[in-house]
């Protein structure tokens, strides 16, 4: 079984952009089932990177932080990111605090439910 790290972004090959080249916000985020917001802030950090997306109306305006690793496509021309996750499984996420963002007890809980064996992983053979 491949190792699977939740907060690095997939090869560059399988995405067709180098999240490190630019800057991702304001792309719009295409869960597997639909939209689900636009991308309002975007980290590269080795290791620990992330988005941050304004849900906007979807879910009453809240912003939710998806690890790198959900990262399907990105579409520069677009505009556009996919994720590996449907929107029921982003809207059953630990809440987003902006305090919280770099603290480790609350990035493990989102790695938790965000990685293989959390109920928020979707293996992309699912897809």
């Amino acid at each position: 079984m491949q190792e699977y790290d939740v907060w690095v972004y997939p090869e560059q090959a399988q995405l067709g952009f180098d999240p490190a080249a630019g800057d991702l916000s304001g792309y719009n985020v295409e869960a597997l089932d639909g939209s689900i917001g636009k991308i309002d802030a975007a980290s590269n950090d080795v290791g620990s990177s992330y988005l941050i997306v304004d849900t906007g109306p979807w879910i009453l305006g809240k912003k939710v932080m998806l690890p790198a690793g959900t990262v399907q496509r990105i579409d520069e021309a677009d505009e556009k990111v996919w994720v590996n996750r449907t929107k029921d499984q982003i809207k059953a996420a630990p809440e987003y605090d902006e305090s919280m963002r770099s603290d480790a007890r609350y990035r493990d809980e989102l790695g938790n439910y965000y990685g293989p064996q959390g109920r928020g992983f979707r293996d992309s053979n699912d897809a």
